[in-house]
């Protein structure tokens, strides 16, 4: 299998050069094509296949017996036309009598197959050794909807859990409904001496929350955390647990789904201010995107022609296409990731950095879902400002490369994901009569009135 695709990919580049020396551009002349004929070649297979995969021009085969390329997983009946040779005759009309909507369908079904298996040498490989895994560890295998629907099955971690509702991005099948309930991963880095401690006072408001099973505080500082009498109570079923970084590198925030049992992750840094109603209405959200990041702060990107880079901005204006991961919903599935697939060179940017660990996962999440993240009410100020002097943000914030070394890793980011995956939005969630001149005991959310 891997010997044909191998040999499929290799002839493209060949035939390519040779036709250029044409008149017409072929590569042009495929990409402003709807069908492109795929007839047999020397053997059944042909070359010609992979050209139109790659220019998502609709192939028509015509090759009686071929074998289209991973056809064990791959539905091509939603991307490819199959007629029999002998009816070669009819194919005008057959082609013709194709709906304007399924070849849409078509269209954008062959985008996702080239961009998820054929798009690399290494996605090839990579297909072929998941089909030889799924032969191999069948109680493992992905099924039909993991292979035929975006993101497809090099995203879709078998390892991770075989059950396919347990990831965000097929919760819309049918298969299953997601459990609405979250844990709050709150990151604390500063020394907590009296009970008034924004870290204190976040845990007592999020413990108020509908939905919260429980939380745990990472702690990232250099002394020993509180005793656990000195913890607030909360009213969850289980206590505050606090798990010390071992490692303390940044993004250690995303190395703890093996703690967690939901599949909503409420991340939280130790200053962030916000209201039961706030975290609600947000989580309310997310229960109907669990495929994105649903949160607060939110940030941008934008080309800089000057420069020919791209820049970072944390300007409010009308769109955005980062939010925060310092409050905000992740589904756990993208922690797992963040983990085990994303490159090396980015875990080592991030640690060398102490930086941009929330813009990977943006970056993470926008890769595979093809997807703006969600931004959450009106507010602009989500930190705790009246204690700054014992949290260690602003000294983060205050230190003059910070926003520099965050551009450089979104231009560093792109370089190594081959391209810019952050999709812009100016949509914003609001509750259902917000700001609406009604009774408040008619709203659900009312404390969000007074933000």
């Amino acid at each position: 299998m891997f010997v044909a695709l191998f040999g499929l990919y290799s002839l493209v580049h060949v035939y390519s050069s040779f036709i250029c020396m044409f008149r017409y551009d072929y590569h042009d002349l495929l990409q402003s094509s709807t069908f492109c004929l795929v007839p047999r070649g020397r053997r059944l297979g042909s070359f010609r296949f992979l050209e139109t995969l790659e220019t998502n021009c609709i192939p028509v085969s015509l090759s009686n017996g071929y074998a289209l390329p991973l056809a064990e997983k791959i539905d091509w009946s939603r991307a490819v036309i199959s007629v029999d040779e002998r009816l070669v005759l009819q194919l005008a009309q057959i082609v013709q009598s194709i709906p304007a909507s399924k070849i849409l369908a078509m269209r954008q079904q062959l985008q996702f197959l080239w961009n998820a298996y054929f798009a690399s040498i290494d996605k090839v490989i990579l297909s072929v050794l998941e089909i030889i895994h799924d032969r191999v560890l069948q109680h493992q295998s992905r099924d039909y909807y993991a292979w035929n629907l975006p993101p497809g099955a090099l995203i879709a971690d078998s390892l991770y859990s075989p059950y396919l509702p347990a990831l965000p991005f097929y919760s819309g099948l049918g298969l299953g409904s997601l459990v609405e309930e979250f844990t709050a991963v709150i990151v604390a880095y500063s020394v907590v001496t009296k009970a008034s401690a924004p870290l204190f006072n976040l845990i007592r408001e999020i413990g108020k929350c509908r939905g919260l099973v429980k939380i745990l505080v990472l702690w990232m500082c250099d002394t020993m955390p509180p005793k656990p009498p000195q913890w607030p109570v909360i009213s969850v079923p289980t206590d505050v647990e606090v798990l010390e970084g071992k490692d303390k590198v940044v993004w250690s925030r995303f190395n703890v789904a093996h703690k967690v049992h939901t599949d909503a992750i409420l991340m939280l840094d130790e200053d962030t201010l916000l209201l039961q109603d706030e975290v609600e209405f947000a989580f309310s959200v997310w229960l109907n995107n669990p495929d994105r990041i649903v949160g607060f702060p939110a940030r941008s990107h934008f080309w800089d022609s000057n420069k020919s880079r791209w820049g970072y901005t944390s300007k409010w204006t009308n769109d955005y296409s980062m939010v925060l991961t310092a409050a905000a919903f992740v589904h756990r599935y993208y922690c797992h990731l963040y983990v085990t697939h994303l490159p090396a060179a980015i875990h080592n940017l991030v640690d060398k950095t102490s930086n941009c660990d929330d813009i990977a996962m943006n970056f993470l999440i926008a890769h595979v879902t093809k997807k703006a993240p969600i931004k959450v009410t009106q507010k602009k100020q989500y930190w705790d400002t009246s204690a700054q002097e014992s949290t260690q943000r602003m000294v983060r914030w205050m230190n003059p490369g910070h926003f520099s070394q965050r551009q450089t890793c979104i231009n560093m980011f792109s370089n190594m994901f081959g391209y810019m995956p952050l999709m812009r939005s100016q949509f914003r969630y609001d509750p259902v009569l917000f700001k609406d001149p009604v009774a408040m005991l008619k709203k659900k959310y009312r404390r969000l009135e007074l933000l």
